[in-house]
């Protein structure tokens, strides 16, 4: 992908989109625009989301995306099924349907979670380090294992796919003990991660053991795929890293949080598609 006006980046959630253009070498990122989307809505809708998203950009040079999964990158066919977002693409080319609306030759695709961790190394907390990963904690857990910047997938040293959320924990999934949804579950009534963690900062013992338990959880399942890896550093991103200065001592690795929630994964994205 030609870099020569910049990358043209679409990071996509479940609740958002946000496009913008990014500058290679300086990293810099310009024309944010962050906008709602509609991730329960019809197939075609969707793709229409994301062409009105991409149609502020310049598409001279293609288009690259992130988002979470299951995907299948290397395609572009969504496979999201039981995950209360995307549900109508499953089976979707959305590469092709993309490239159709958007009269596109290239069409990239990224995990976000690995999009996050290659911009960390690239322009943020993860710089200098040979050996490092990035786990996002939001609705679920995403995680990258980066051998000098470039993400490893397979081998031992890694859990299946790279993903940590493919293992379990006492017998039940990895994202039943940490994610925003555990984490809710384990506390009760609370809009999201951000009021339980300032309910703990304020004095509420409960709300802090909840986290306590939850990144104690992560910390476990994590620290022995680091050592076989060899990670040195680890940064966490996602919208439960805010409430790390509660659980810090949990680690005994070197982790830290990430500077920039807005621009990491974008700025990943943007590297990953000119690699």
């Amino acid at each position: 992908m030609s870099n020569d006006a910049g990358v043209a980046v679409l990071e996509v959630g479940g609740s958002h989109v946000t496009a913008a253009v990014v500058v290679p070498g300086s990293w810099q990122v310009e024309a944010l625009r962050r906008t709602p989307l509609d991730s329960r809505t019809s197939a075609e809708e969707i793709v229409a989301q994301l062409g009105r998203a991409a149609a502020q950009l310049p598409l001279d040079h293609g288009l690259a995306l992130a988002l979470p999964g299951p995907f299948d990158y290397e395609t572009g066919i969504a496979w999201y099924r039981g995950v209360e977002k995307f549900d109508s693409l499953y089976g979707h080319d959305l590469g092709k349907s993309l490239r159709d609306l958007l009269d596109l030759d290239r069409v990239v695709f990224v995990n976000d979670a690995e999009a996050f961790a290659v911009g960390e190394w690239t322009a943020g907390t993860l710089r200098g380090f040979d050996r490092c990963a990035g786990v996002t904690i939001g609705t679920g857990i995403g995680t990258a294992f980066l051998l000098n910047g470039r993400v490893v997938r397979t081998g031992d040293t890694v859990p299946p796919g790279g993903e940590l959320y493919r293992t379990t924990y006492r017998g039940k999934p990895l994202e039943d003990w940490i994610s925003a949804r555990a984490i809710l579950a384990a506390y009760g009534e609370a809009p999201g991660v951000k009021e339980v963690a300032d309910a703990a900062r304020a004095g509420d013992t409960r709300a802090h053991q909840v986290l306590l338990d939850a990144f104690t959880v992560l910390a476990e399942t994590l620290t022995p795929w680091l050592d076989r890896f060899g990670a040195t550093r680890v940064v966490l991103g996602g919208s439960i890293s805010g409430a790390f200065d509660l659980v810090r001592q949990l680690f005994e690795f070197d982790v830290t949080v990430t500077q920039d929630t807005e621009h990491a994964a974008i700025i990943g994205t943007a590297a990953r598609a000119i690699d």
